[in-house]
């Protein structure tokens, strides 16, 4: 199973608009990394998000181009702070190849536990938009397979 881990697009300052939606360059670059990666035939069967208007229109445009069938979906415990735990135990439950997006620093430590069982490693640099895939080997130890940030394509 491959697991994407994606930092929501780019998002318009609190300042004007407190709902902080995807900036027009926001929009933009997760529709090219979309993409690029319907292109590279990755396809997913369940896309998770954490209900915040930016990582909800991020998904909903990665789904228009990688999500297999079904709607997107929300799921809790994974805004910005929120401890990784939670959701990282019940990753092994997934069934199919699944992408989460979500936010800073939450998606940033999620990678470091699973990699290191710890929240606390910083492996690589997420940017607005960026996605990580990890999969697991035959031992059931995850491994970083590829990154893609839209500053890259």
């Amino acid at each position: 199973m491959k697991l994407y881990l994606v930092q929501h697009g780019e998002s318009v300052a609190k300042e004007i608009n407190p709902d902080r939606p995807l900036s027009a360059q926001g929009e933009h670059d997760v529709k090219q990394v979309a993409g690029h990666l319907q292109q590279a035939g990755v396809f997913v069967g369940k896309i998770r998000h954490s209900g915040k208007t930016r990582a909800r229109q991020t998904a909903e445009i990665l789904a228009k181009a990688l999500l297999k069938n079904g709607k997107t979906e929300t799921i809790k415990s994974i805004a910005p702070n929120d401890p990784v735990d939670p959701l990282a135990v019940s990753i092994p439950e997934l069934d199919t190849n699944t992408m989460i997006v979500g936010h800073l620093p939450f998606m940033a430590k999620l990678v470091s536990y699973l990699i290191t069982g710890k929240d606390d490693h910083s492996f690589l640099t997420y940017r607005p938009g960026s996605i990580v895939c990890l999969e697991q080997d035959e031992n059931q130890t995850w491994q970083i397979q590829w990154m893609i940030r839209p500053d890259c394509l």
